[in-house]
């Protein structure tokens, strides 16, 4: 049989757009659609914007902590519709840049809706075009859930819709204690909002480092965030310009703005995956093998609607991993076991290997070494702030088996703790690595008698 394509790929996304280019400079004939803006989550509504009203929020703290270092700054103001404007101006260069990279690797864009008309044809709903491909690549992405509970829970916005106010409400109500809720939490913060956090577990970032989650969710507190842990949200009733937010736990909470950040689902619905033999989790995720292919062997799926690890690095580099297995002739898996990975509050977080828990409960003895400080630039601001530092290893191999970092710079940190990590780097290579000073990263490696030892 002829097909019309070699690849077709239904998401211009990070991992669909890597796996289109790849692909294409291997000489596949690929197709690439896209309903809504080229990039994906990533460049159009997540982490990039999102780090762009990070850098925003901060300026707060740098005008305040300037008269410690010898400056007068004056009045400052801030201007929400000028932040909005300029960060739209940055996602359309991406968004053209990303659009003239693929197009220069040769795939064509198609800009419409697509779903699948069976294991090897794609209908393209606009057009009412069907075409043929040797395989199909789904790389939809995942959207935000919203809450489903309590009355008037539609009122709350969500991660899609907040690069996109008009206005800066005076007081914000975040629901959610993950990645997207803790980092919204500063933002707003940041930018001179009250701020009031819900979420319904123990403690904020579930999975994380608990001590290292602990420690930034007291550091939050004390930056005059309201985060009310084992709360969360009953309904929600307009009033006039803001909203009423009843919790679960009984009270009542008059705000600007409520932002649901509750979790992500993947983007499968009404695509036609079932009718083409690919299963699906009950989560509605495509269930994929080590290769990213689908129980239907013609079908492969990478990034976020797979609910794999849903970071965008990991997508771009499934994509790659997939097009270079396929269309490349080399055999390559990707692994999922060690990801650096930050969250972009402030204090910031950077983490990278397994969590203190996670160790203790996988090996039989453990070591961990801490370390807590001011960091120098917060002596002559007169700022609180305290940095966190743990490393654990394994002491029977002496293995570094995870590092967590809060504090400034702690993503870049994670980065590169990253390199030596999958190198499978031993506390003794930490201990022989020469320090630079001054640095809050020469901690670690200056840390020298372990603060716990776990042992089993």
């Amino acid at each position: 049989m002829a097909f019309d394509y070699d690849l077709f790929v239904i998401g211009a996304g990070s991992g669909g757009v890597r796996a289109a280019r790849i692909a294409a400079g291997h000489g596949a004939r690929v197709a690439v659609a896209e309903e809504d803006r080229v990039g994906g989550t990533c460049v159009i509504r997540g982490c990039v914007p999102k780090k762009l009203l990070v850098y925003a929020s901060r300026f707060s703290d740098d005008f305040a902590d300037a008269a410690g270092f010898g400056w007068s700054v004056g009045e400052t103001s801030f201007d929400w519709p000028s932040l909005i404007a300029a960060k739209d101006k940055e996602i359309d260069r991406l968004e053209t840049a990303y659009v003239a990279n693929l197009e220069r690797s040769g795939a064509e864009l198609i800009r419409e809706r697509a779903v699948l008309a069976g294991p090897q044809a794609v209908r393209l709903e606009r057009s009412g075009r069907t075409v043929t491909a040797e395989r199909i690549l789904v790389a939809v992405g995942g959207g935000p859930s919203r809450p489903a509970q309590g009355p008037g829970a539609a009122l709350a916005v969500t991660s899609n819709e907040v690069f996109h106010l008009d206005r800066l409400p005076g007081h914000v109500t975040v629901v959610g204690g993950g990645y997207i809720a803790v980092e919204f939490a500063g933002i707003f913060a940041g930018l001179g909002a009250r701020v009031t956090q819900l979420y319904r577990g123990d403690q904020i970032l579930r999975g994380f480092d608990q001590e290292t989650a602990g420690k930034l969710q007291a550091a939050m507190v004390a930056r005059g965030i309201d985060v009310r842990t084992r709360c969360d949200l009953a309904a929600i009733e307009r009033t006039g310009d803001g909203y009423l937010v009843s919790t679960t736990t009984g009270e009542l909470i008059e705000t600007g703005l409520v932002m649901a950040a509750t979790g992500r689902v993947p983007n499968t619905r009404g695509l036609g995956l079932e009718e083409a033999g690919v299963e699906l989790a009950p989560t509605g995720a495509v269930v994929v093998d080590a290769t990213s292919r689908s129980s239907a062997p013609s079908i492969y799926a990478v990034g976020d609607v797979t609910n794999r690890v849903n970071l965008t690095p990991v997508a771009i580099r499934e994509g790659h991993a997939f097009a270079d297995s396929v269309f490349g002739g080399r055999d390559v898996i990707v692994d999922h076991r060690l990801i650096a990975t930050a969250v972009f509050s402030t204090p910031e977080l950077g983490t990278v290997g397994c969590t203190e828990e996670t160790a203790v409960h996988e090996h039989r003895a453990v070591d961990v070494y801490k370390a807590e400080f001011r960091p120098m630039k917060a002596t002559l601001a007169g700022r609180g702030d305290r940095m966190f530092m743990k490393v654990i290893v394994d002491a029977a191999s002496d293995r570094v088996l995870g590092v967590h970092v809060l504090g400034e710079g702690a993503g870049e940190m994670a980065q590169l703790l990253g390199i030596p990590l999958v190198m499978g780097a031993t506390k003794r290579d930490f201990d022989r690595t020469m320090a630079v000073h001054p640095t809050a990263a020469e901690e670690l490696v200056t840390l020298r008698t372990p603060a716990v030892r776990h042992r089993r």
